[in-house]
């Protein structure tokens, strides 16, 4: 009659175990080489969300642009590059100050987010941005993916020619 107790102790005990393993490691199709790609423009869908548009020259404002992974799970590692085009000109914006980079695994159906951070230019000035266009590209490569720059006239940095503006780490959206 002891004989049942313990077996069936054993087989709780070796369950719980099994349970903690994470897929990951050396096995074939584990979760870490699933979310060991980078994620790419085409496998994720990009969407420009509602600015915190600066109103007049001097102010600042902010474009949040949100990722979501449409496929396998994939990696976010480094800072997305966004590039501001005006009549044959472009100016790729950096990375903002103090911002640190945060590897985030995105599985199917999850979001992450950043932000475009700029300065409203005088739209009579010469210096400046008065773009058309932004085009984004996430670290993992894919084509690059163009929307409308509607949010007026980008500053000059002072002294400079190149446009006041920044881009944010990846932020992981929801839990």
């Amino acid at each position: 009659m002891r004989v049942i107790p313990l077996t069936l102790t054993a087989l709780a005990a070796a369950l719980a175990l099994t349970a903690c393993d994470n897929g990951g490691g050396s096995k074939a199709g584990g979760s870490e080489s699933k979310a060991g790609t980078a994620c790419a423009a085409g496998a994720v869908s990009l969407q420009v969300g509602s600015a915190s548009v600066a109103p007049a020259a001097g102010d600042s404002g902010q474009v949040p642009v949100s990722i979501t992974n449409q496929s396998a799970p994939c990696t976010l590692d480094h800072f997305p590059g966004v590039t501001l085009h005006q009549d044959g000109r472009t100016a790729k914006l950096p990375v903002q100050e103090g911002a640190t980079a945060q590897k985030l695994k995105l599985a199917k159906g999850d979001s992450a987010t950043f932000t475009i951070s700029y300065v409203r230019g005088a739209d009579a000035g010469a210096k400046g941005a008065k773009a058309a266009t932004m085009e984004i590209t996430l670290p993992g490569g894919g084509e690059p993916q163009s929307f409308p720059w509607k949010y007026g006239t980008v500053a000059a940095k002072t002294g400079e020619t190149t446009p006041d503006a920044s881009v944010s780490a990846f932020q992981q959206v929801g839990d």
